[in-house]
């Protein structure tokens, strides 16, 4: 008995998809076409931000291939290149993209970080000058720091840095940065306070934390700071000072702090084992 109901609902709905398809077909298009456009921008931002960015970039390579004068779609395959750590493959992309009528500044400090991240500081800081220094984000800031630490100006990488932890409220990195800056022009007593600085900001970064030994290390300060450690980070900083110890000619104190390391980590810590064997041998 349900059969005919169902038939003539059926047939109902196709009267009525015929009507749409007479009189407003033009609507339903439009209709179909946002749809389309949202399920896309969702699947872009997807694709930027949790999928595999190898997938990423077959994604973007795809609908940017379909689509060729969609500067999006551009952006999202270049930022998936530097994702998957293909950047040599994204600076051609980049490329592309500023010359494009709707690039921005934006997509000049990423070609620019691109170019750093490919190894041709020469052309990343050529590209930042062509940005008018009215255009003040962190992100060029930090690059501009970069590119002043790799000339050896530390006027100039100092001045950077500065500005550049002063707009963003995460200033950890540019500030561990600063700090390995300040280690490799031999301020050690400058690099320890922007370490610590740096640990203020996040004290999960244990790179902040191993520079931060290494600067007092090469002060001869073989005490650990007192710093937010688990018993593997204890382990692997007491390794880091001990060969400090060592590169600073203070060998028997290099050995006392790898036998500490290894008895303090809560595994076999292989690598100090084998530079404590190296020096004993």
């Amino acid at each position: 008995m349900r059969h005919p109901l169902f038939v003539t609902l059926y047939l109902a709905g196709a009267v009525a998809l015929a009507g749409c398809d007479q009189n407003g077909s033009g609507e339903v298009n439009r209709a179909f076409r946002d749809v389309n456009v949202v399920d896309e921008s969702n699947l872009s931002d997807i694709m930027l931000t949790v999928a595999d960015p190898n997938e990423a970039v077959a994604y973007f390579q795809r609908t940017s291939s379909d689509n060729p004068k969609r500067i999006d779609l551009q952006r999202g395959l270049a930022q998936s290149l530097i994702r998957a750590k293909r950047p040599v493959e994204a600076v051609p992309v980049f490329a592309k993209i500023v010359e494009h009528k709707e690039a921005n500044d934006d997509d000049r400090v990423d070609y620019a970080d691109a170019l750093i991240r490919a190894g041709d500081w020469a052309k990343a800081d050529k590209v930042l000058d062509q940005i008018p220094p009215t255009f003040e984000t962190y992100k060029r800031y930090r690059l501009e720091a970069m590119i002043a630490d790799s000339n050896k100006e530390w006027k100039k990488a100092d001045s950077f840095y500065e500005i550049a932890a002063g707009l963003t409220t995460k200033p950890a990195g540019v500030l561990n940065n600063w700090g390995y800056s300040k280690l490799t022009r031999g301020d050690f007593t400058g690099a320890e306070r922007l370490f610590g600085d740096a640990l203020r900001q996040d004290t999960s970064l244990f790179t902040a934390k191993n520079n931060l030994v290494l600067a007092r290390g090469a002060q001869r300060n073989y005490t650990l700071p007192v710093i937010p450690m688990s018993q593997v980070e204890r382990a692997q900083l007491l390794q880091t000072m001990g060969l400090t110890a060592v590169k600073q000619g203070d060998v028997q104190t290099g050995k006392a702090l790898l036998r500490d390391a290894i008895d303090t980590h809560p595994q076999h810590f292989e690598e100090a084992v084998r530079a404590l064997r190296a020096l004993e041998t």
